[in-house]
C-alpha cells in the first residue's frame, strides 16, 4: 500500500484530523471516493482475526474484574492454570480505542507465555470501552494525565498483592498504551519492567525518576514518534538506567497489531514479541 495512504491514516487515528477530512485526503490519493472505500477494510482493524489465543483455551482463565483504588475500574485477569503458585504479573495497556479484542487477545497471549496479565480498560470510569471506535478515540482524547497515572498505579499495586503472583509487575502497552507504560515507570517506583511499543517518550528530566528496566521497540517508519527517540535515549544513557532500544525497519506504526492487514508487519511483529517475553521473564523472576 502506498506510504502515503498509511501515514494518512496514521495522522487521523492519532487526533490530526476529522473523519471527513481523512475521508476526502483518503479518496484524492486513492483516485476516487469508490477506492477510498475499498481500501478502508484494509486500514482499520478487522477483530475477527483478535483470536489466536482463545478464551476457553485450556491452558488459560480468564475473567473481567474490579480494580480497586480507582472507582469504576475494571479489567480483564488472565491466569495460566499451570506453572505454579508465585508467577509474575503483567499489566496490558491499550492502544487509544481501548480494551479492545486484540488487546484482548494479547493478554491472553502473555498467559499462556507464563504470566498472570491484566488488560486495563482505562476507559471503564468512563462507562467502559466502545465498540464504535471513532468513540474510543474521543474517549481516550478525555482523559487526564493524573487520572492515566492513577489507573496504572492502581493496577500495579493490585498485581504486586495478587494471590498466586510473586509480587513482581510489569507492564507491556502499544501505541497510547506505550506512551503511558513510559510514564508509569516515571511515576511509579513499583513497576519492575515496562515494554513500550511505539509510545511517545516522558520529559528527559523525569528519566532520572524511572526505577523499571525498559525495553522499547520502535517502528522505522513512524516518524512522528521516532522524533523524540534522540532526546530519550540520551537521557537514559546519562541517567545509567536499564534499557534495551530496537527499530525494526521498513515497518509502520502499529506493526504488531495482526487484526489490522495495512500496518501489521509479522515479522518485526514476532521478532519483538520473543524479546519482550524473554525481557519480562527476566526481569520478573
Amino acid at each position: 500500500m502506498d506510504q502515503r495512504i498509511i501515514d494518512l491514516y496514521d495522522q487521523f487515528t492519532h487526533g490530526g484530523m476529522n473523519r471527513r477530512t481523512f475521508l476526502d485526503r483518503l479518496a484524492a490519493l486513492a483516485g476516487s471516493a469508490a477506492a477510498a472505500a475499498a481500501l478502508l477494510p484494509v486500514l482499520q482493524n478487522d477483530y475477527a482475526m483478535a483470536d489466536t489465543v482463545d478464551e476457553k483455551d485450556p491452558r488459560i482463565a480468564a475473567e473481567t474484574l474490579d480494580i480497586p483504588g480507582v472507582q469504576g475500574l475494571r479489567g480483564y485477569l488472565v491466569r495460566p492454570k499451570s506453572g505454579g503458585d508465585r508467577l509474575p504479573t503483567v499489566l496490558v495497556i491499550h492502544e487509544n480505542r481501548g480494551l479492545n479484542p486484540h488487546i484482548k487477545d494479547v493478554t491472553r497471549r502473555l498467559a499462556t507465555e507464563g504470566f498472570i496479565a491484566l488488560g486495563l480498560d482505562y476507559l471503564s470510569p468512563m462507562g467502559g470501552t466502545p465498540a464504535d471506535e471513532d468513540k474510543g478515540r474521543e474517549m481516550i482524547g478525555q482523559l487526564k494525565q493524573p487520572d492515566v497515572i492513577a489507573s496504572g498505579k492502581a493496577a500495579v499495586a493490585y498485581l504486586k498483592g495478587l494471590p498466586g503472583g510473586n509480587g513482581k509487575v510489569g507492564a507491556v502497552g502499544f501505541c497510547w498504551g506505550g506512551g503511558a507504560v513510559n510514564n508509569l515507570a516515571v511515576a511509579d517506583p513499583d513497576l519492575a519492567a515496562g515494554v513500550a511499543y511505539y509510545g511517545a517518550q516522558p520529559k528527559a528530566e523525569d528519566v532520572p525518576k524511572i526505577g523499571a528496566a525498559l525495553l522499547l521497540h520502535y517502528a522505522g517508519l513512524d516518524e512522528r514518534i521516532n522524533a523524540g527517540i534522540p532526546a530519550y535515549e540520551d537521557a537514559l544513557r546519562k541517567a545509567g538506567k536499564t534499557y534495551e532500544l530496537y527499530v525494526y525497519e521498513d515497518a509502520n506504526h502499529a506493526f504488531n497489531n495482526d487484526t489490522n492487514a495495512a500496518r501489521y508487519d509479522k515479522k518485526a511483529a514476532d521478532l519483538a514479541w520473543s524479546r519482550t517475553v524473554a525481557f519480562l521473564k527476566k526481569h520478573l523472576a
